[in-house]
């Protein structure tokens, strides 16, 4: 082979995933919204379904339908917003045990523990995990998270 014979190959073998997602019917992205969102003028989807992937947007503690968050300091907010995510996950196909990444946004790394007690209670497998600190959340919560679900009538 030559090297531009080597070279088409390796930019095919680079693009071949993008190839197939476009000509994937499984592409068909669908948005979706949990009640109150756009009451709540919220600029987002609730979550984001491409193919048998749904990506759920980043999620706080607060009360369902309200710009006004849970009481009760971390513990509560993560309680609640793992509630949300579950009821986003069901509402759309999915389940806690399809999850299989989440990111979570921590206003205070110092409340790791007390979240963490509350986040493994969720799951029989744990998903992929990320966990960084911000320096502050929408609403002023303690806690945001976000996750990424299969979708494939396997719940």
């Amino acid at each position: 082979m030559s090297i531009s014979s080597h070279f088409f190959c390796f930019i095919l073998l680079i693009l071949a995933p993008f190839m197939s997602l476009q000509a994937s019917p499984e592409s068909k992205i669908t948005y979706h919204n949990m009640p109150g969102v756009f009451e709540n003028k919220m600029p987002f989807s609730s979550a984001v379904q491409v193919g048998h992937t749904l990506y759920i947007s980043g999620t706080l503690g607060n009360i369902p339908g309200k710009n006004q968050l849970v009481a009760g300091g971390i513990e509560a907010q993560t309680r609640q917003t793992m509630e949300s995510i579950k009821a986003t996950a069901v509402r759309f196909g999915s389940s806690m045990s399809r999850v299989v990444k989440c990111t979570i946004f921590m206003a205070d790394m110092g409340e790791w523990q007390a979240m963490n007690k509350i986040y493994v209670s969720y799951f029989e497998q744990l998903p992929a995990r990320s966990a960084v600190a911000v320096s502050g959340l929408g609403l002023g919560a303690r806690v945001e998270i976000d996750c990424i679900a299969i979708v494939d009538g396997n719940n």
